[in-house]
């Protein structure tokens, strides 16, 4: 099961808030089926859209599935996150539990309780934490593998400076380091140096894959599918794709996607694998997840390249 190819990874962050059980079981039946293996979770998942007012959702939803379907813990690879969960209802980000070592092993421990597991496959620092020194968090992150509690770790939304700051000091403390980054990033971008307006997200650059290659660090994306935009007439871009650019990469979009018999959204998923990037893709209907997966036979040659590196 386990591959160094580039996978299509499951986003699981709606499950149990606008994704009711019942369909996000399905979901997960047909991503398996289709040959998915990584589920992306977080533990803040997802507050804002759950009465309660703190995360848990997800986990609790894939932990149901795990139970409901024996064998299925063989059959996927988890990876949930810590950093961003309210210890307050309703109120973040005042209370988000952060990234001390005492936030992180409790945060992990009522992960397992939900999700049903004694570990998990890869455990992402959901954002930075400027208000704990760094030794700490890459102290507390190396003791989990070191126990099992998590197989891998790896840095979301972090600035890469920062990522290979805490890989040295866990080389300096001779605990794992972290081995994967996940950020933003798609084929269309927003305007350069304009802020975006999902607070917390931050954009893959061309320092981070620098880093990733010369290092052999996974890169994870998120938002790879821009919430449905580039195929739903429903759901425009965010008016910071609001630019020249953007309109010359949908045309070439348009054309490669004519050339490869492929959707939009199936090509750009072909794109970010292309470049060894993992794309995370949420889904709220099992014929999402199906497309996705069969982006895996899209093959872009060089020449499909070129021109979405000129339309730029």
């Amino acid at each position: 099961m386990e591959t160094t190819e580039p996978q299509i990874v499951l986003g699981t962050m709606d499950f149990g808030t606008r994704v009711e059980p019942d369909q996000a079981f399905a979901i997960l039946d047909s991503f398996v089926a289709g040959g998915g293996v990584w589920l992306d979770t977080a533990n803040c998942y997802s507050f804002w859209n759950d009465p309660s007012g703190v995360g848990g959702a997800s986990e609790r939803v894939i932990g149901a599935w795990l139970r409901a379907r024996p064998g299925a813990r063989d059959s996927v690879r988890i990876a949930t996150k810590v950093r961003q969960n309210p210890l307050v209802a309703h109120s973040w980000p005042d209370s988000a539990e952060g990234l001390s070592a005492r936030a992180i092993h409790a945060g992990v421990e009522a992960s397992l309780e939900r999700l049903g597991v004694d570990h998990v496959d890869l455990l992402w620092a959901h954002a930075e934490d400027r208000a704990v020194p760094l030794e700490e968090t890459v102290g507390a992150f190396g003791e989990l593998v070191a126990k099992g509690t998590a197989l891998r770790v790896g840095a979301a939304n972090h600035a890469a400076w920062r990522v290979e700051r805490a890989r040295s000091l866990a080389r300096e403390r001779g605990v794992e380091p972290w081995t994967a980054l996940q950020l933003r990033h798609s084929l269309v971008q927003p305007r350069p140096l304009t802020p975006l307006a999902e607070a917390g997200h931050r954009m893959l650059t061309a320092e981070d894959l620098d880093l990733a290659r010369s290092e052999g660090l996974a890169v994870w994306s998120y938002s790879s599918l821009l919430w449905g935009s580039y195929e739903r007439a429903d759901k425009p871009l965010p008016s910071t794709y609001d630019h020249p650019g953007t309109t010359r990469v949908l045309d070439a979009l348009d054309d490669v996607a004519g050339d490869l018999s492929a959707t939009r959204n199936q090509v750009v998923l072909a794109w970010l694998m292309r470049q060894g990037i993992d794309p995370i893709v949420g889904a709220s209907r099992v014929e999402h997840v199906e497309q996705a997966l069969d982006a895996r036979a899209v093959r872009l040659g060089d020449e499909h390249l070129t021109r979405f590196a000129e339309a730029r």
